[in-house]
């Protein structure tokens, strides 16, 4: 209470009108028996700086017993405990935003209206999705950087954040300082898909195959820095293959050049091309994640042929840095809760994807360990935000 025994201090030493003694004095004992009941809002209710001012605005002094003082620093003690179990006790007391960095429709926006529908009826408040794309989620992400640290802006968190670091060198923000970790929501792991004129069924034919056609095999990319062109180049870099990257603006046309031969390789989602490999319109070979999917249960990792190799998307639940502990222990809670219910199970899986429990603590070294790995990978290849 660096701010309280001044102002002891100065009340003591200081000759009292009657009338206005008496006023405050009443105010004093309701502001004091409040702080103690744990009443209203008790920065409104006792800010000791607000009574210093009452004094100077009447141009007069006083002594104030010493009861009241005890109970007036009391209460100025307790304040912080209070302030803090208190708003996460209530929280959240109106709408909760939270900031998507893409389009509506996409798998980031499905995760985070799995997971706000989930909040929303689980907290009692709504939890309202907000899209704002556009460079690669930067837009929606230094948003919330700028948002007040109160819990009513969240950032729906994924991989491109931690590729956004080392791929834009003018960022107004570090993801890993400006952004509090509260949650992991789902991991989605892309698939090596190959049109089934390349003469490979495996991922060590695919590398046999290129190595032999140096620069004559073509990997098609959706968008710079996504997730699935560094997944490519990480596994160019593994495999030490050369393949010439194509670019498309967006992964739908780089899709139709996979199918129709113009290319013949591509790192991509599950959930854009589970139906081609279903209906053998693309060949798979490598599922990206760290274990096989049950989605495609008999696609082996690529780890399995490149030891060490991972590259998913994920996604999980930010906030402003300096948002209490206890309201990110609280969103955390929940949000865990959330991925052990069977619905929210489902409607993952219908992404390709599966629940990502984790500590605010494990998720926020997911983004640190992510953003040091795609950083290497970016510098490797110079890729370029266009």
């Amino acid at each position: 209470m660096p701010g309280f025994f001044p102002f002891v201090g100065l009340v003591a030493a200081l000759q009292p009108d009657p009338l206005f003694v008496r006023r405050l004095d009443d105010r004093v004992d309701q502001i004091a028996n409040d702080l103690m009941a744990g009443r209203g809002d008790p920065h409104r209710l006792a800010a000791p700086h607000k009574l210093a001012n009452h004094l100077r605005a009447g141009s007069i002094t006083m002594k104030f017993p010493r009861r009241k003082f005890l109970h007036l620093a009391a209460g100025a003690a307790a304040l912080p405990t209070m302030s803090r179990s208190s708003r996460a006790q209530g929280y959240p007391t109106r709408p909760v935003h939270i900031i998507v960095g893409f389009a509506a429709a996409g798998p980031s926006d499905i995760a985070a209206r799995l997971i706000g529908q989930w909040l929303s009826e689980r907290l009692g408040r709504q939890f309202v999705i907000e899209n704002r794309p556009g460079a690669g989620s930067n837009i929606a992400t230094e948003m919330v950087v700028r948002a007040p640290p109160d819990g009513y802006t969240l950032l729906l968190v994924g991989a491109p954040a931690a590729i956004n670091a080392t791929l834009y060198s003018n960022l107004n923000f570090n993801v890993i300082r400006d952004i509090a970790p509260v949650a992991g929501i789902v991991r989605v792991p892309g698939v090596m898909v190959v049109n089934p004129s390349v003469p490979a069924n495996t991922v060590a034919e695919f590398i046999a195959y290129a190595k032999t056609n140096p620069g004559k095999v073509n990997i098609a990319t959706g968008g710079t820095g996504s997730v699935p062109d560094v997944a490519g180049e990480l596994f160019k870099f593994m495999a030490g293959v050369d393949l010439v990257r194509v670019g498309y603006r967006g992964g739908g046309p780089a899709l139709i050049d996979l199918l129709g031969g113009q290319v013949q390789v591509m790192f991509e989602s599950m959930l854009t091309t589970i139906t081609y490999i279903r209906t053998g319109k693309l060949r798979a070979l490598a599922v990206t994640s760290a274990t096989r999917s049950a989605a495609l249960p008999d696609i082996p990792t690529m780890a399995e042929f490149l030891p060490g190799y991972e590259a998913s998307a994920w996604y999980g639940i930010g906030a402003p840095k300096n948002t209490p502990t206890q309201l990110i222990d609280k969103l955390n809670m929940e949000i865990n809760a959330g991925l052990a219910d069977s619905k929210i199970k489902e409607g993952l899986a219908d992404l390709g994807g599966v629940p990502m429990p984790m500590t605010a603590a494990e998720f926020g070294k997911l983004i640190a360990d992510e953003t040091e790995k795609w950083g290497k990978v970016i510098k490797f290849a110079g890729i370029k935000p266009e």
